[in-house]
């Protein structure tokens, strides 16, 4: 839905004075880091009483401490700025961050800072990147975004057409099916039909049988020539079922 984006804890990196990205960061002897300058800004309003604290803990300092780029919280802070192959951020002012999406409604990309309220305004609520597009390689739908990064040079179609080639061997696949049982219905039919073919055989030739002590030879005779046949038949139908 998104281009691939570098994802940093933004408190981590982000200064509690100007609640930007830390720019030349320096970290404090409690812990706590910020911009240098914004700092140096807090304690020049603190020279009077010659007792400096820190912004978050209150932690008080005297002398007044001197500050130092770390050098450690530089290098992932500069890594959030959109460099010239990055998306920047259309929002930000000044040196821009690295975009986390962007926007196809209002054709706008943000920043991790940016993004939330986005989202949270009324009048872009119902703003989302819609899935057009179907990626056969990985089996999923994806936005135009998509194409262009993590699913670069994959199989991809249009999500109707991916939709409709679905449709049909859908259809195909129900009237194989559909065919399948009436094969079989009508083996059964057939099956039923020798079954009742041989009890008629069989009752005829017990009242022959009743009906004349001397006509069992001819009984065997005709139950040799006509029952066999018929279970021959049954037997064959009850192999394709």
């Amino acid at each position: 839905m998104a281009q691939k984006r570098v994802k940093l804890d933004w408190e981590s990196f982000s200064c509690s004075i100007c609640l930007d990205l830390l720019k030349d960061p320096v970290t404090t002897f409690c812990g706590h880091s910020y911009c240098m300058d914004c700092i140096k800004a807090h304690w020049d309003g603190e020279d009077e009483n010659q007792i400096y604290s820190c912004p978050q803990c209150r932690k008080t300092f005297t002398p007044r401490p001197e500050m130092k780029k770390n050098g450690l919280q530089a290098a992932p802070a500069d890594h959030c700025y959109a460099g010239p192959e990055d998306v920047a951020c259309d929002v930000c002012t000044g040196r821009k961050l690295k975009a986390l999406k962007s926007c196809l409604v209002c054709l706008v990309s943000y920043c991790d800072q940016h993004l939330q309220p986005h989202y949270n305004s009324s009048a872009f609520e119902k703003h989302k990147l819609v899935m057009k597009i179907f990626c056969r390689t990985d089996q999923q739908c994806i936005c135009s975004l998509c194409l262009m990064d993590e699913h670069k040079g994959h199989n991809t179609v249009s999500a109707a057409a991916e939709r409709t080639e679905r449709q049909k061997e859908l259809e195909e696949n129900q009237q194989n099916i559909q065919q399948r049982i009436q094969d079989r219905e009508k083996d059964v039919k057939l099956l039923q039909q020798e079954v009742e073919a041989i009890n008629r055989s069989a009752d005829k030739l017990y009242i022959l049988e009743q009906q004349s002590p001397n006509s069992r030879h001819r009984s065997c005779v005709l139950q040799s020539r006509s029952v066999p046949g018929s279970q021959c038949r049954s037997s064959v139908l009850l192999q394709r079922l």
